[in-house]
């Protein structure tokens, strides 16, 4: 489950609602190209701006549409009686896993992010996914704390943003945290302009937002990595140089995403939900351009 490519698609939708076809359609995607696991509202999939309903909704058409491919949802909420509630639901439909991150208004400290795991760890059914996102959630892990966490029950990975672009300091990376953790809990990477490094460096899966639109590209790079690879899976990723400089330009990968589902069609427009915009102007010509000259799958 915690291995291998993780595409986490788009949640399509406006101010009326989720677009079930198009969500639908791109999980499908997803079953075709044989994507080893599925990240269904992650930060790609909006999950923050869904209701409750909305939420478990989307997590029941991922699991219909995943044809046994397994699916892991995010839980995250601001108190921990609702990503009780939101692992409930989440449990009923079939997923496999459950994504939970720290979500906060007020700031968070150590020990409220761990009694928040030890909590849930203690009332869920199905595997734990630690989703350390500092970018979105505003909360900085210490590798002791993914020590302490990672020994509770049912927790079985760690989603970890980009490693340090050096390869040597990158491996170092990966081994410090392995050290403070037991040996059934991988560690996946995210941030996907690092994830040919983070993977030779030794983690165990990907959690890619542009597998979660393109996963046949995404899954040449996991696939070199995870077998040996290495350089090939860092020529790939450096062919993806333009598509990288897209995401540093509009401060992250979600909107670009986005962007590129609507101009090939898997979304309409709007796709995301207000106030959030997709790219317009020169800078979707940008990235039409650039999906097109990368010709992504």
């Amino acid at each position: 489950m915690f291995t291998g490519l993780s595409a986490f698609p788009l949640t399509p939708m406006d101010e009326q609602g989720v677009d079930e076809i198009a969500f639908t359609r791109l999980v499908q995607q997803l079953v075709a190209a044989k994507v080893d696991s599925i990240g269904a509202l992650g930060s790609t999939g909006s999950y923050a701006y869904l209701s409750r309903a909305e939420r478990s909704r989307v997590a029941q058409l991922a699991v219909e549409a995943a044809e046994g491919v397994p699916v892991m949802v995010s839980i995250g909420a601001l108190r921990t009686r609702d990503v009780l509630l939101l692992a409930e639901d989440a449990q009923a439909v079939g997923v496999k896993a459950l994504l939970l991150p720290p979500v906060s208004y007020q700031k968070l400290t150590q020990d409220d992010v761990f009694s928040m795991y030890e909590r849930v760890s203690a009332n869920v059914s199905v595997p734990l996914c630690v989703y350390d996102n500092p970018g979105t959630t505003h909360f900085d892990f210490t590798d002791e704390l993914h020590g302490r966490i990672a020994e509770l029950p049912n927790v079985r990975s760690i989603k970890i943003p980009g490693v340090p672009d050096a390869p040597h300091l990158a491996r170092e990376r990966v081994e410090r945290l392995r050290k403070l953790i037991p040996s059934h809990v991988t560690i996946g990477i995210s941030g996907d302009a690092l994830a040919a490094i983070g993977m030779n460096a030794g983690c165990d899966a990907w959690y890619s937002v542009m597998g979660g639109l393109f996963p046949n590209t995404a899954l040449a790079i996991t696939r070199a990595a995870l077998s040996g690879d290495a350089a090939e899976a860092v020529r790939l990723s450096e062919s993806l140089k333009p598509l990288w400089a897209l995401f540093r330009q509009f401060g992250g990968s979600f909107r670009v995403i986005a962007t590129a589902a609507e101009l090939r069609g898997f979304t309409h427009s709007p796709s995301v939900p207000l106030p959030l915009r997709t790219i317009a102007g020169e800078g979707r010509e940008q990235i039409a351009a650039v999906i097109d000259a990368l010709e992504l799958s």
